[in-house]
C-alpha cells in the first residue's frame, strides 16, 4: 500500500502545461485581456500599413465582432435598468442616484464644450480654410429637442426593443423597475427573473469580449489600410485639437473628479478601465463599449450592481464628453472657415446647444456630425455651407471618432464610480486592488 502511495501520479498530460491547449491557456487566456486587446491593436496598425486597401478583405472580422456586442445592447439595458432599480429596495434611493447621474453627466458635458470652444479659438483650426474640391453632404434636419424627447417615450416598447431605440428602452425598463420597486415583496419573482436575466447577460458579455482582440486588430487594420496616417496632414490642426481635448478631458477633467470629489487615487481607475478604453477607441461606439464598461465597473473598480446598472445605461445617451468636445470645436472651425467672428452671446448659445445635440447624439460612429447642423444655425451658417463641412470632415472622421469615444467611455465609468462612492455602493478594497483575469 505503502509503495502505490509512493509512486508518482499517472503521466496523463493533466498536470502540464505543455502542448497546444498549455500554450494557448499560457500564453494567450492568462494573458490579461487588455493586454491582448493591445496586441491586436498594434499587429493590426502594422498589417493596415503593409497591405493597404487589401485589409478591407478582414473588415468582416470586426465588423462580426462589433455586431455581437451591440447584439447584446439591447437585452443589458433592458435587464440591467429593471434589475438594478428593483434592487434598490426604496424609491427614494432612485431619485438620489438618478438625480446625481443626470447632473455629473451635464456638468462633464458643459465642461467639455468649454474645453473644445477654447482649443478651437487656440488652434484657430478653420483659418484660412479652403473647400474647393469638397464634395458637399446634405444631412437630414436636426431634430428639436421637443421632438427628441417626445421620440424617447415609444408608442410600442416592444417595437422599441426590436428596433434597438437605447433612450426609449431605457424609460420603459425605468418603468418596469419602478413598478416592481412600488410593489414590493409580491413583485420579488419578477425581480429575481430580471436579476437573473442581468446576470445572463454580462456572461455573455464576457464570453464575447475574448474575441475583442481579433475584432480590434481587423478593424485597425482596415482603417489604417484604407485611411491611413496621411489623412491628418489635411486636418492637422483639428486633429491635433481633438486630441489634446479629449487627453484634457480625460486624464484632467475625469482624473479630477476621482481625484478631489470621489477621493479616490487616480491610478487603480485608470488602470483598470482598459479594456473599455481600448473597444470604445476602436468600435468609435459608444453603445458598443456598455456591456465591457458595466463589466469593467463591476469587477474591476468595485461598483454594486445597483448602480452601475443604473448609470452606465444612462450614459450611453445622456454621457458625450467626446461628442460634445468635437462639435464645438467644430463649430469654432466652421465659423472661422467662413470667416465668422463669434461673438461671446454666440459662443454661450453654441454651448448650450452643443450640451443639448450631445445628449441627442446617437451612441453609434459619426452620428455627431449628422447632428453638427443644429449647432451651426446658431452662428448663421446655412445648410449649404454645413453640408461643405461635413463633406469635408466626413473622409477623415472615422479616425477622428476613435479619439473622440474614448472620453464618452471615461465619462461613464467615472460617474458610476463617484456616485457608488456617495451612495455607499463602492467597495474600495475591490477599486484599489489589481484586477484578476
Amino acid at each position: 500500500m505503502s509503495d502505490l502511495a509512493s509512486d508518482p501520479a499517472p503521466d496523463d498530460g493533466s498536470q502540464k502545461t505543455g502542448g497546444l491547449g498549455g500554450l494557448v491557456r499560457r500564453y494567450w487566456l492568462d494573458v490579461t485581456l487588455w493586454k491582448r486587446i493591445l496586441l491586436g491593436l498594434m499587429l493590426g496598425t502594422v498589417l493596415g500599413l503593409v497591405i493597404g486597401e487589401q485589409a478591407m478583405g478582414i473588415k468582416w472580422v470586426g465588423d462580426l465582432f462589433v455586431r455581437l456586442i451591440r447584439m447584446i445592447v439591447t437585452p443589458l439595458v433592458f435587464f440591467s435598468i429593471v434589475s438594478g432599480i428593483a434592487g434598490m429596495g426604496d424609491v427614494k434611493r432612485l431619485g438620489s442616484i438618478g438625480a446625481k447621474t443626470l447632473v455629473m453627466y451635464l456638468a462633464l458635458t458643459a465642461v467639455a464644450v468649454s474645453v473644445g470652444l477654447s482649443l478651437g479659438v487656440l488652434f484657430q483650426p478653420g483659418a484660412g480654410m479652403d473647400f474647393v474640391g469638397t464634395t458637399p453632404q446634405v444631412l437630414g434636419a436636426a431634430p428639436t429637442l421637443g421632438e427628441y424627447l417626445m421620440s424617447i417615450v415609444p408608442l410600442n416598447p416592444f417595437a422599441a426593443l426590436n428596433e434597438g431605440n437605447i433612450p426609449a428602452i431605457i424609460f420603459f425598463a425605468i418603468l418596469i423597475g419602478l413598478g416592481i420597486l412600488i410593489i414590493g415583496e409580491p413583485a420579488a419573482p419578477a425581480a429575481r427573473l430580471f436579476q437573473i436575466g442581468s446576470d445572463i447577460m454580462l456572461v455573455l458579455v464576457r464570453v464575447i469580449m475574448e474575441l475583442a482582440p481579433f475584432g480590434v486588430f481587423a478593424l485597425v487594420a482596415w482603417v489604417m489600410g484604407t485611411s491611413g496616417p496621411s489623412t491628418f496632414v489635411h486636418v492637422f490642426l483639428l486633429a491635433v485639437a481633438l486630441v489634446l481635448g479629449c487627453a484634457i478631458q480625460t486624464l484632467i477633467v475625469h482624473g479630477g473628479v476621482i481625484r478631489l470629489i470621489a477621493r479616490l487615487p487616480v491610478v487603480p481607475f485608470f488602470r483598470d478601465i482598459a479594456d473599455a478604453v481600448i473597444v470604445a477607441f476602436s468600435t468609435s461606439s459608444s453603445a458598443a463599449v456598455l456591456p465591457v464598461a458595466m463589466r469593467v465597473a463591476e469587477k474591476n473598480l468595485g461598483v454594486s450592481h445597483t448602480v452601475a446598472s443604473t448609470t452606465l445605461p444612462l450614459g450611453t445617451t445622456l454621457s458625450m464628453d467626446g461628442t460634445a468636445l468635437y462639435v464645438a470645436l467644430l463649430a469654432v472651425f466652421s465659423a472661422q472657415a467662413f470667416g465668422v467672428d463669434m461673438t461671446a452671446a454666440q459662443y454661450l448659445m453654441v454651448g448650450l446647444v452643443c450640451v443639448v445635440v450631445a445628449v441627442g447624439t446617437a451612441p453609434v460612429p459619426s452620428a455627431s456630425l449628422f447632428m453638427l447642423a443644429a449647432v451651426l444655425q446658431v452662428i448663421g451658417l446655412s445648410a449649404e455651407q454645413t453640408a461643405l463641412v461635413v463633406g469635408f470632415i466626413l473622409p477623415f472622421d472615422r479616425i477622428l471618432d476613435m479619439t473622440r469615444t474614448v472620453p464618452n467611455a471615461t465619462s461613464d465609468l467615472v460617474v458610476a464610480v463617484t456616485v457608488a462612492r456617495w451612495e455607499g455602493e463602492l467597495d474600495e478594497a475591490s477599486y484599489r486592488a489589481k484586477p484578476v483575469e
